[in-house]
């Protein structure tokens, strides 16, 4: 059933909210009467506030049973509450907070789960099966860029096992303050993406020389030696399993010519592919998965379809074992309490506030404060401001207890709800989140969005089904069929699970289908030079 097939429908997600969001696909025009008997006294767009009650100037206005705003006038009941109608209120502070309140959800383990996954010397699991160049400076991103593209076509057929060659291109490397205390987020966040557990432990380095992110300051817990990559293929007969990161220098001496250059990342990644080329999926269990949620292009429907069945999901995967990441900073803040309360014990409580705190301040260096965080595409789907988002994003998380804290660019260590501080942006939350080691990555959305990684297989949850029914070959699930009524929070969930286990498998996303990523984009707040 379509929604616009529908009587005028409205979706109010508490008992005591005083504003509510218009279903209908399109909207609903002036005179328009809600089953209760509302009456809409404008046009309302699709996802957008309608008000249930009239509000006077200056009094709350209410939604998830949390005050989003003030109204700056009175608003009569029946009238679209635009964005200049609601002043954003003050930040929660950091004080004070409940800490380890909520008891968790009394659940059974979820057993019997497994999918088809590679396994690493490390006790990882790996989704995918991907030989990776990693690149020490972004001076050496088109040679490694020209590279990638001979290896795919020249080699890559020879070894049927391996999924894919990517090179983690990024901006880092050189021009930067490389001893400031905050590089070393953008440091550990390159070290710790080449360990990401699709890329097998076979990571290969190629560096231009003179850039101040040495190799081996890129990787100080290994001995790494500048070497030609004959000297490589000995070692890695040697030592199967994970091995060193082994390193082409473009600058180094025996290098004559580009095409040198080549044929040494070439000859390189050849002993990589052998080794990758050896594994084979097999049976894992669900509590191998790690996976990391996050929204971009958020709209009014993200906090009512699907950030609720993504949250629903992720408790099935708690379960059952797996590691499950949220994060954004600036789209949790305003739920701050929410979270505190769910830490599975105050240290870990203490350290959330932590993280929320680093980053109040180091918005304050820059001169902005949260409301920052709101788009205009977030806007037009019915986001009035921060607060409203963030209620919306929060229930990604689902209900478990909060058992660890990750710092950007930081490697997870542990299993179950694990918060990792990142900025909201979705190309470097996804980016960090790929360090800590996700071996899957779920994204939900409202206005629309072709994001994909390339490390990771990517699955796309539309909010809308008016969305889902136009990008029909870029979303993976259509989560707009719980506002029709046609599906329930769970169904959707269960299904996404399911959907989870068959990509972990080898399952192609729609990102991967159409060959769809973007570029990696690391969080450096220290000082450029």
């Amino acid at each position: 059933m379509a929604t616009e097939t529908l009587s005028p429908l409205y979706i109010r997600m508490h008992e005591h909210d005083n504003v509510a969001i218009v279903v209908n696909d399109g909207g609903l025009p002036a005179g328009s009467v809600f089953p209760c008997g509302l009456k809409l006294t404008e046009y309302v767009p699709q996802g957008h506030k309608v008000a249930l009650e009239t509000i006077p100037q200056g009094g709350a206005i209410r939604r998830y049973q949390v005050t989003i705003g003030y109204a700056n006038e009175t608003i009569e009941a029946g009238r679209w509450i635009q964005e200049a109608l609601v002043q954003l209120p003050s930040a929660r502070t950091l004080d004070n907070l409940p800490i380890s309140t909520q008891a968790a959800p009394d659940t059974s383990p979820l057993e019997g789960y497994t999918f088809q996954g590679y396994r690493n010397a490390d006790g990882s699991v790996g989704t995918r099966n991907i030989l990776a160049i990693t690149t020490t400076v972004q001076c050496v991103a088109g040679v490694v860029d020209f590279a990638v593209q001979r290896i795919k076509r020249e080699l890559l057929p020879h070894y049927p096992n391996v999924d894919d060659v990517i090179g983690l291109e990024h901006s880092y490397g050189c021009g930067v303050a490389i001893d400031a205390p905050d590089a070393s987020i953008p440091i550990r966040t390159i070290r710790n993406i080449s360990r990401n557990p699709n890329f097998g432990g076979q990571a290969m380095v190629v560096s231009l020389g003179c850039e101040k992110l040495q190799p081996s300051r890129l990787f100080p817990a290994k001995s790494i030696a500048i070497q030609p990559a004959s000297t490589v293929a000995n070692n890695a007969a040697h030592t199967p399993g994970e091995i060193e990161p082994a390193v082409v220098c473009l600058q180094d001496a025996h290098h004559i010519g580009f095409n040198s250059m080549i044929e040494s990342i070439m000859e390189t990644a050849k002993q990589r592919l052998e080794i990758l080329n050896q594994r084979q999926r097999e049976t894992c269990p669900a509590s191998d998965l790690v996976i990391g949620v996050q929204c971009g292009g958020s709209d009014a429907f993200s906090g009512v379809t699907a950030n609720p069945a993504v949250g629903f999901a992720t408790d099935l995967l708690i379960r059952a074992g797996a590691s499950v990441m949220f994060s954004e900073v600036t789209e949790v803040r305003d739920g701050i309490d929410q979270l505190t309360s769910r830490a599975a014990t105050p240290e870990i409580a203490q350290a959330m506030i932590r993280e929320m705190d680093w980053y109040d301040n180091y918005l304050k260096r820059g001169g902005v404060d949260r409301s920052a965080n709101t788009t205009p595409g977030n806007k037009k789907g019915g986001l009035s401001n921060i607060v409203e988002k963030a209620m919306g994003s929060i229930v990604k998380s689902g209900s478990s207890a909060i058992t660890g804290v990750l710092s950007p660019g930081e490697k997870l260590t542990s299993k179950g709800l694990i918060y990792a501080a990142t900025p909201a942006s979705d190309f470097i939350c996804g980016t960090l989140q790929l360090a800590a080691g996700m071996n899957m990555h779920v994204f939900t959305t409202g206005r629309g969005t072709p994001y994909g990684l390339a490390a990771v297989p990517v699955i796309k949850v539309a909010t809308r089904t008016e969305l889902a029914r136009r990008w029909h070959d870029l979303m993976d699930i259509n989560a707009g069929k719980i506002a029709s009524g046609e599906s329930s929070i769970s169904d959707v969930g269960w299904e996404l699970f399911h959907l989870m286990l068959d990509v972990a498998s080898g399952k192609k996303t729609w990102a991967e289908h159409w060959k769809l990523h973007n570029a990696l984009v690391l969080f450096n707040p220290a000082p450029i030079t």
